[in-house]
């Protein structure tokens, strides 16, 4: 029963922990929240937190082998995802959100912001190097651990990081109600810039890397 109960704490620690830093998914998600409800800054969580387990499950794997294989890549990689990220920063300067609130309900929408969600959070892999310390930290996995210990251990850690998006997108929904429909824009303006300053951040920095390698 302890062996159980360190692992649920532990591994919903784990969840929130990967999910709170308020960086590009945080700001996408609190855009989203914002300009066309709750439910879709949600699937955009929960696409992160998809995220987060994948990058769990590939350092579970192997700890040495996955942080020598990011090691190697990491100024392609930042680069790469921070020219993504570029790209989605100018869109949502540009785009209009009062014309995204009035289409709310489009069949498929939850579907894009969850897969976009996922894909925003992958574009980032230098998470690995928060979950290493993570995991020895709450000692998961361990050796001793057996293979539906392990199984528990992922589920939670996807819940932890759920109930954080959760707790997020009803913290702004009721925050929502107090803005007009076109300061929206203004808004998504704002958090365009934020994270395209990040992103162009994390792009100088790939390619100072690369060229003084």
């Amino acid at each position: 029963m302890g062996t159980f109960l360190s692992i649920i704490v532990g591994c919903l620690s784990i969840g929130v922990i990967l999910s709170a830093p308020m960086g590009p998914i945080g700001i996408l998600c609190v855009q989203r929240t914002l300009n066309k409800g709750r439910m879709s800054g949600l699937y955009t969580g929960v696409g992160a937190a998809l995220s987060d387990l994948f990058y769990c499950l590939f350092t579970g794997l192997g700890m040495s082998i996955v942080t020598d294989w990011i090691e190697a890549n990491v100024s392609i990689l930042q680069v790469l995802g921070s020219v993504f990220l570029i790209a989605y920063a100018c869109y949502m300067i540009m785009h209009n959100p009062v014309q995204t609130v009035k289409d709310t309900n489009v069949k498929g929408d939850l579907t894009r912001d969850m897969v976009t969600g996922f894909f925003f959070t992958l574009s980032n892999p230098l998470i690995i190097f928060l979950v290493i310390p993570l995991f020895a930290r709450f000692g998961f996995p361990l050796p001793e651990h057996r293979f539906y210990h392990v199984i528990i251990g992922y589920i939670f850690i996807v819940l932890g990081a759920l109930l954080w998006w959760t707790v997020i997108t009803y913290s702004v929904d009721k925050v929502r109600s107090h803005f007009k429909i076109s300061s929206m824009w203004l808004i998504n303006r704002i958090m365009g810039g934020l994270l395209l300053l990040l992103s162009l951040y994390g792009l100088g920095t790939g390619l100072w890397d690369i060229f003084h390698a």
